[in-house]
């Protein structure tokens, strides 16, 4: 008798339902590799471009975050909902198609389809200041929409005619920054975390210290947010005709107006001038056909998105001798080499080694970074010294460019910011957390000896050293005078006139400009045009210098770029994931914060306010 049928029944079956599982397992997991071949495969190959018809609209439909530089993908996080269930459109795509379609005589108007995007409004301002350079030309815009979010609502203002959902509304609510506190909770987990910083209004650290905001916290973020909010309220009552305090009177009202308006946010959207029409979508799409018309099949209107669009004007190659240079600088700046979407000291030192090889006219570096490490940052201003011996460099300042992102600006030639880029945050801090408390619960003690009085002192199942508290505390007072030295340097003033407007204080971009930390309001294309005056050229090509991929690197960036536009396609792949990563978030990101801190030294310049609204 086989050893099979010694085993009782039980145990067969058992085993006979394990077997099929793990075969059902193996079959879902080769369809689901197929799958993606045949989608990445399908993605290379060459599709013959349909010529562009005349009377065509261009659709402005971004996908998730705006974004100056898209993050690094991994494909199969992607599949499952993104890189942390986030989808991104490069600012700069959207902002070329628009300026390429203002004179393309095949281009009749523009569709804002908005339903997909989140943004600041820092980039969602350069933005409408493409579609404002469109709309000269006498090309009408048409926003439409189920529902608009604030963001998308700032966009949608742009637009000549807004289509609403009869049972959708306008989310605009004002601007806020709050955000979780961990002292208790780092009480409960006898984690002690040793602080170390200058500056009264240096608050990165605050969640870590405390179970609420500061005061000094408080002050300084209240004026950049009313700062904000002021520049939204006042572009939006203008762009829309409407009078000026109305939006605030009406969020401030909401109740007492939503009664009037019986409960319907679509109608007081209508009746307080928000939208021009409400129309559901079979009547928004009849309305676009007749501004547009119909596209071959009849099923649509005659439109195309802005990556078809950007592929088939496309030039084949640069012509003109003169170049002016362009590197993004987007995230976090941490120590050594870093992926898209972190700025690693090494990788953008080298970008920028790679830009004196070029034979530039003049580089632009767009920073959008809170900030990071400190010895990173001044890798990165040290490399762009060097080049400004060879020729001029220019900063653009995105979102937001504060702290470290600061730091690597200050020395440029030259600065600009948008009225609504959030930029200072001149201050140091070193954070040192130490687990002996909670090793002590879990019966683990740490004994030993050294040869010196800070040997060992630096251990994280260590109580810190009173010898060692001083010592880095010394090294963050130091740091800071540095970057008091480089700012004042920088903007031909003195450490101690910038140390009255430092002290980790931030400050919206009309702001900075007014305390002399910037030098021009503008978005990147004011920048750029800046950088070929000050090159003395008026002919030139702009070139983006990045970071080669290696052919594994291209073969994934590929996968997950097809896989993103699937899910975009087809949206419900993703809210499940999106909604167990909400649910962590809070957790994930006091974490993700502790573990980007790399530096060296333990020295970091970076702020709290560093995600604009």
């Amino acid at each position: 008798m086989s050893d099979s049928k010694k085993r009782p029944w039980v145990l067969r079956f058992l085993s006979g339902l394990w077997d099929g599982i793990n075969g059902l397992r193996r079959i879902v997991l080769n369809i689901l590799f197929l799958f993606i071949l045949i989608a990445f495969f399908a993605a290379l190959i060459p599709k013959g471009q349909t010529p562009l018809s005349k009377d065509t609209a261009l659709v402005v439909a971004p996908a998730g975050y705006l974004v100056d530089q898209l993050s690094a993908k991994d494909p199969f996080a992607q599949l499952m909902g993104g890189n942390d269930g986030q989808m991104e459109t490069r600012l700069r795509d959207l902002q070329q198609a628009i300026l390429r379609a203002k004179d393309d005589d095949n281009i009749s108007a523009m569709v804002l389809d908005l339903g997909g995007m989140a943004g600041g409004i820092s980039k969602l301002e350069e933005l409408g200041q493409s579609i404002e350079a469109f709309k000269e030309k006498g090309k009408p815009v048409y926003a439409v929409g189920d529902y608009y979010s604030q963001s998308q609502y700032y966009l949608a203002a742009f637009a000549d005619e807004i289509y609403l959902n009869p049972m959708g509304g306008v989310g605009v609510m004002g601007f806020a920054a709050y955000r979780n506190y961990y002292k208790d909770a780092l009480d409960k987990l006898s984690i002690n975390v040793h602080i170390f910083k200058v500056g009264q209004y240096k608050d990165f650290l605050e969640p870590y210290m405390r179970n609420d905001m500061s005061p000094a916290s408080k002050e300084h973020n209240e004026q950049w947010l009313n700062q904000l909010w002021g520049h939204y309220t006042q572009r939006v009552e203008g762009l829309r005709g409407m009078e000026s305090g109305s939006i605030d009177e009406l969020i401030n009202h909401l109740d007492v107006r939503l009664q009037e308006s019986k409960g319907n946010t679509a109608q007081l959207a209508l009746s307080t001038g928000f939208v021009d029409e409400l129309l559901p979508r079979h009547l928004q799409l009849a309305k676009l056909q007749e501004k547009v018309g119909k596209n071959e099949k009849g099923d649509s209107y005659r439109g195309i998105d802005t990556a078809h669009y950007l592929a088939l004007t496309e030039p084949a190659f640069q012509t003109k001798e003169n170049k002016v240079g362009l590197i993004v600088a987007s995230g976090t700046i941490l120590d050594g080499e870093q992926p898209e979407g972190s700025i690693g000291g090494d990788t953008l030192a080298q970008l920028i080694q790679q830009a004196k090889k070029e034979q530039l006219k003049a580089l632009v570096l767009r920073v959008d970074s809170g900030g990071g490490s400190a010895f990173a940052s001044e890798i990165i201003r040290q490399q762009l010294l060097d080049l400004q011996e060879d020729i001029p460099v220019v900063v653009s300042m995105g979102s937001v460019a504060a702290s470290g992102g600061y730091w690597i600006s200050a020395t440029s030639d030259e600065i600009w910011a948008t009225p609504t880029t959030i930029t200072g945050s001149i201050g140091v801090f070193g954070a040192f957390p130490t687990l002996e408390e909670s090793l002590k619960h879990l019966g683990i003690h740490t004994d030993g000896l050294g040869t010196t009085a800070l040997a060992g002192s630096m251990r994280v199942d260590r109580t810190l050293t009173p010898m060692a508290e001083r010592v880095v505390q010394q090294g963050v007072e130091q740091v800071y005078e540095q970057f008091l030295d480089i700012a004042a340097e920088g903007r031909d003033s003195t450490p101690d006139a910038i140390h009255t407007i430092a002290q980790g204080r931030v400050w919206s971009g009309e702001q900075a400009l007014e305390n002399g930390l910037v030098d021009k309001l503008g978005g990147l294309n004011d920048a750029i045009a800046a950088a070929a005056e000050y090159a003395d050229i008026s002919d030139y090509d702009v070139l983006e210098i990045k970071r080669k991929l290696s052919p594994s690197e291209q073969f994934m960036q590929e996968l997950a770029n097809n896989l993103n536009a699937q899910a975009t396609a087809n949206p419900w792949v993703q809210p499940i994931t999106q909604k167990m990563a909400s649910w962590f978030s809070p957790v994930t990101a006091a974490i993700e914060e502790l573990g980007n801190l790399n530096d060296p030294k333990g020295m970091y310049a970076r702020c709290l306010a560093c995600i604009a609204p």
